[in-house]
C-alpha cells in the first residue's frame, strides 16, 4: 500500500450571503443589499468540508443542527483568511451608510468606486439612483467576477471594470465621475501613491468632483494630510465614522474609523 504521507493543510472556502439593511427604521428598512462573501480557511487534505450558507435560507433547522452548525463556524472562523475584495469590511459598511444618508446628493450622480471588492457602497449608490462604475484591480479576476454576480443578485445595473491604480490604460480616460468612493483603500502603504495618482487624475478629469473614503485611523490623520499636500488635494470634510452610524450597526463594529471628503486644492 502506498503511503500518502502526512496530511497537509489545504485552502478551502466557505461562501456566505450577508444582508445589509438601509432605512430610517431598522425593523422596516427601505431596502436591503445582499453581498456574496468568500472566506478561506485551511483544512487537512483528507478533511474536505464545503459549506454554502445564505442568510435568507428557506429551510428550517432544528436546535441541535443549528448548535452544531454554530460550533462548526466558530472553529472555521479561527483559521479563516479573508481576501481583501471578497469580504465586507467595517469601512465599507460605514461608507455605504453615509451614501444612504446622503442619498439625495447621490441620486442622478455619476459614481466610480475604487477598490470596490464586494461593492457595498457602490451598490447602495446605484440603489438610490446613481450611475455607478465599480472597479477593482485588473488582475483580480475572481473579485471582478464576484462583483458582477453581486450586481445580478441585487438586480442592479452597474458597469464593472478592471482598473489598476497608477496604470493609465484607455478605460480610465473615459471616466468622469462626480463622486469617487473608496472604502478601506488606504491599507497598503506601497500603493498609496498609485491610489492618489489615480484619484487626482479622476478629480482633474471631472471638475467639481469629490473623493469620499473611509479608513482605519491607525497612524493618525497626518498621513492623509501628507498625501493630500503631495498630490495637490485638500480635506473638505472629516467625520468620525461612528458619529452618523445607527446604533444597531455601530454595536457590531469596532475600530477608529474616519470618513474624509477630498477635493482638488485649486
Amino acid at each position: 500500500m502506498e503511503d500518502d504521507g502526512p496530511d497537509e493543510p489545504v485552502q478551502h472556502h466557505m461562501t456566505t450571503i450577508s444582508q445589509h439593511n438601509f432605512g430610517v427604521d431598522s425593523d422596516e428598512p427601505d431596502f436591503s443589499i445582499s453581498i456574496i462573501e468568500v472566506h478561506y480557511f485551511p483544512l487537512l487534505r483528507n478533511s474536505l468540508i464545503t459549506v454554502s450558507l445564505s442568510s435568507s435560507c428557506s429551510c428550517t433547522l432544528n436546535k441541535l443542527t443549528m448548535l452544531l452548525l454554530s460550533l462548526l463556524l466558530t472553529m472555521l472562523k479561527k483559521n479563516m483568511k479573508e481576501d481583501y475584495g471578497l469580504f465586507v469590511w467595517p469601512c465599507s459598511i460605514i461608507l455605504a451608510e453615509y451614501v444612504w444618508q446622503q442619498r439625495l446628493r447621490f441620486s442622478g450622480a455619476t459614481v466610480v468606486e475604487l477598490g470596490a471588492g464586494t461593492s457595498l457602497p457602490g451598490l447602495v449608490a446605484a440603489k438610490v439612483g446613481a450611475d455607478v462604475t465599480l472597479t477593482d484591480d485588473s488582475s483580480r479576476v475572481e473579485v471582478l467576477g464576484n462583483m458582477r454576480r453581486v450586481c445580478d443578485l441585487n438586480k442592479l445595473k452597474c458597469n464593472v471594470m478592471g482598473l489598476t491604480w497608477g496604470v493609465w490604460d484607455s478605460s480610465i480616460f473615459s471616466l468622469q465621475p462626480k463622486i469617487i468612493l473608496g472604502a478601506d483603500v488606504l491599507y497598503e502603504s506601497s500603493a498609496f501613491d498609485d491610489l492618489f495618482a489615480t484619484v487626482t487624475f479622476l478629480l482633474q478629469n471631472s471638475p467639481g468632483s469629490i473623493f469620499i473614503t473611509t479608513y482605519h485611523n491607525r497612524s493618525g490623520h497626518h498621513l492623509i494630510e501628507f498625501l493630500m499636500v503631495k498630490w495637490g488635494l485638500k480635506c473638505m470634510k472629516l467625520l468620525d465614522g461612528f458619529s452618523f452610524l445607527p446604533s444597531y450597526k455601530a454595536s457590531v463594529l469596532s475600530g477608529n474609523i474616519q470618513l474624509v471628503e477630498i477635493g482638488l486644492n485649486s
